[in-house]
């Protein structure tokens, strides 16, 4: 537990009837020293950052160094006995960049049980000092002397209150480990868009143009509107995961966005009662007697999953596709079927059309066979009796030797039919 200092301190001294205005001064003075704002100065991502070992190795990923916010540049503890931060939350983590603010604040650590005061910085998600998703880096100002000309004059605009606005490709300021190169894969881009709000919006937003919105339907008068609300009632809901901006964005990365199902890289969307502009590769549904509601005109619940690419598999068990109404496969190529055994069961099956007048029976395989075979061996004892036949030229029986030769090459004909019949039959292929 926490020393009655900082915010149980604080807590309790609310709590209280008669505060004294001293002891509300001790806990205001208690709140200042338990949370501060720190600028991160490094953070440790992997096992070969040097201060791996200092912070618990794998336990200590994402702890990071800082410098309190305004100070002269130095790191708030030695370089021989550091110390670090770590995320305030176990299942939700936001790391932060290099020269990104974050907000410390003192809490029980790991020994806690053994000293009632032990206490460690954990730190909150970045402060959104641009209100960008993609960084809120801002580094120290007495130390911006560093930084290029261009630079020091985007920073000293924004302290006069100006809007910051990159539009050079980067910020060119330290945003990774300067003794860490292996875990810097962040990627500055002037191209990454914030997401547009809309009234009552939950918005979870990425650094790098990755998204998951819960919204509804928002009949905006505003330039910037969403393509999702041309049918329904405003608040009829909707939920948007994608992952990936447009290729084509364009560079001025601090105009709102909102998602694009067509362009955006995969995307999925969960719909209520909205019209969604979207077309899928094949629409012909030729196949169809009732052709179904294309997926842009339908205005009920729906699921859309959209991407270059799209795999379903179960891995132990079955992948099961069932629909009311039917389901619908179709490509502008081909469609595979592959396994060991193929079952279809239906009561009316059609290949190749299905238009009524077009389409023939199918022959059933065994019993078109056992008729073959009565008809042969019928056709075999006609070809047999042919060889009798005899002609009586001036009284004397002799073969007719056209007829002869006939049924004799009829019934060779008839016999290696006959023998290889049972052939004809599929060893795969099966229908009732």
């Amino acid at each position: 537990m926490i020393n009655k200092t900082g915010i149980t301190n604080s807590n309790k001294g609310a709590s209280s009837k008669n505060p004294s205005p001293l002891n509300i001064q001790n806990q205001i003075d208690g709140l200042k020293t338990n949370i501060i704002s720190a600028r991160v100065t490094d953070i440790v991502l992997n096992e070969n950052h040097p201060l791996f070992d200092k912070v618990g190795n794998e336990n200590g990923l994402g702890a990071i160094k800082f410098e309190f916010v305004n100070s002269t540049g130095t790191t708030n503890t030695s370089e021989t006995n550091p110390v670090f931060a770590l995320p305030l939350l176990p299942n939700l983590k936001v790391y932060p960049l290099i020269n990104e603010i974050v907000t410390l604040i003192k809490l029980p650590n790991q020994q806690t049980g053994e000293l009632n005061a032990s206490l460690s910085y954990y730190y909150f998600p970045p402060l959104n000092l641009w209100n960008h998703p993609h960084h809120n880096a801002y580094p120290n100002p007495l130390t911006t002397t560093l930084l290029p000309q261009s630079q020091q004059q985007d920073y000293q605009q924004t302290e006069i209150g100006s809007v910051r606005r990159i539009e050079d490709g980067s910020t060119e300021i330290n945003l990774g480990s300067v003794v860490n190169p292996t875990q810097n894969t962040f990627v500055e881009r002037s191209n990454i868009h914030p997401l547009m709000p809309f009234d009552g919006d939950s918005l979870y937003e990425g650094r790098f143009g990755n998204s998951l919105r819960f919204s509804s339907t928002s009949k905006t008068n505003s330039k910037y509107k969403n393509n999702w609300s041309e049918e329904g009632n405003n608040g009829d809901p909707i939920t948007i995961l994608r992952n990936g901006q447009p290729k084509n964005s364009i560079d001025e990365g601090w105009i709102p966005t909102t998602e694009n199902l067509n362009q955006d890289l995969s995307s999925i969307y969960l719909t209520s009662y909205q019209k969604i502009p979207f077309s899928i590769a094949n629409e012909n549904f030729v196949s169809y007697t009732n052709k179904p509601t294309l997926p842009s005109s339908y205005t009920n619940s729906q699921i859309i999953i959209n991407s270059n690419r799209v795999i379903l598999n179960a891995k132990s068990d079955s992948v099961l596709i069932s629909g009311q109404i039917s389901v619908g496969i179709s490509s502008n190529d081909s469609v595979n079927i592959e396994s060991k055994q193929i079952h279809i069961e239906g009561n009316d099956i059609k290949l190749g059309s299905s238009d009524p007048s077009k389409v023939q029976s199918v022959l059933r395989g065994d019993d078109t066979v056992d008729y073959l075979k009565i008809i042969l061996t019928e056709l075999q004892n006609i070809a047999e009796a042919l060889k009798s036949i005899q002609d009586w030229p001036g009284g004397v029986p002799v073969p007719n030797p056209t007829i002869l030769a006939t049924a004799v090459s009829s019934g060779n004909i008839l016999s290696q039919v006959s023998n290889n019949i049972d052939k004809i039959k599929s060893n795969f292929v099966k229908t009732i």
